[in-house]
């Protein structure tokens, strides 16, 4: 069987919320089918950027049927599938895997994480593996697991045959390169953060899930066209033109600051889900302020 390729821009998709915290499939659906229009390559449903952390079972469910029924043929769709214990990642990732989903993307377990050893993750990537029934994503994101998996463990899991690849969202280059050096040519490593497209794409990696590509979608997929044309130029201007939404967006406003940019642009952002907090009036206009000056609004 031929080995899932994945090549360009995919969008952790937000979670729209209502006032009174109920999820608002309505307004899910509706994102769905305006990036159907856009340059995507496919979606993560339950990312870090689909509040996924808060979402009940059922939530998470509903919100993977909404996408395998609405998602324009011939993209990828990926899930969020990783738990704290293995049973519980195995168990979640084969229901995901019944209801139409390409592949899983799983998180380093971390709650002990003083016992997260190279041996530990190697055990619990390798068994996973072994029990799932699609393809496994390594997902190395040490701003909220504390964890940044060594390139001897990517190094041994990159030989699996049902671990297809990687999302590295560290940001750190030549962490990325590192990894690059040492995967299979046909593993997919991908960015996971916008801050590195660019430099990513100087490596050779084909793909990234980019927070910033729920609201900027098309300006993430111009990077690569552009790259990959040889108008580099071109490429790394828009990249530079679009950063500091970037940073807004993952850093300075975190997913409430997402969700605004994504309404700004048409995209249905909703509220986000208590303990996180919804922009204060004056954090509203920053961002419109730097979606200005970014020239997308």
């Amino acid at each position: 069987m031929k080995k899932l390729s994945i090549e360009g821009v995919l969008p952790p998709m937000i979670t729209p919320f209502k006032e009174n915290g109920d999820v608002d499939y309505v307004a899910f659906e509706k994102n769905i089918k305006k990036w159907n229009e856009d340059k995507l390559a496919g979606y993560l449903v339950l990312g870090s950027n689909s509040e996924t952390a808060y979402l009940a079972e059922e939530e998470k469910i509903e919100l993977i049927k909404i996408t395998v029924a609405n998602t324009k043929p011939g993209r990828h769709i990926i899930v969020g599938s990783g738990m704290e214990s293995l049973r519980e990642t195995v168990r979640f990732t084969n229901i995901a895997a019944k209801l139409g989903v390409h592949a899983a993307l799983v998180l380093t377990p971390s709650y002990y994480g003083g016992k997260m050893t190279h041996e530990a993750l190697a055990n619990f990537f390798i068994k996973l593996a072994d029990n799932s029934d699609i393809p496994i994503l390594i997902y190395n994101v040490p701003k909220f697991t504390h964890i940044n998996i060594k390139p001897e463990t990517v190094e041994v899991l990159s030989k699996h045959p049902n671990i297809i690849g990687m999302k590295d969202s560290l940001g750190d280059v030549p962490q990325l390169a590192t990894f690059k050096r040492i995967v299979p040519e046909d593993f997919n490593l991908m960015v996971g953060t916008a801050s590195a497209w660019f430099p990513a794409l100087t490596l050779g990696i084909k793909a990234g899930i980019l927070a910033l590509a729920n609201c900027n979608p098309n300006e993430c997929a111009k990077v690569k066209e552009n790259f990959d044309n040889g108008n580099w130029q071109e490429a790394r201007e828009i990249y530079q033109r679009v950063f500091p939404i970037n940073t807004a967006v993952t850093g300075t406003y975190g997913i409430a600051g997402l969700k605004y940019a994504c309404d700004l642009q048409g995209y249905k952002g909703g509220t986000v889900r208590t303990p996180l907090l919804p922009l204060k009036e004056e954090e509203k206009h920053s961002i419109e302020a730097i979606l200005k000056k970014s020239e997308v609004i």
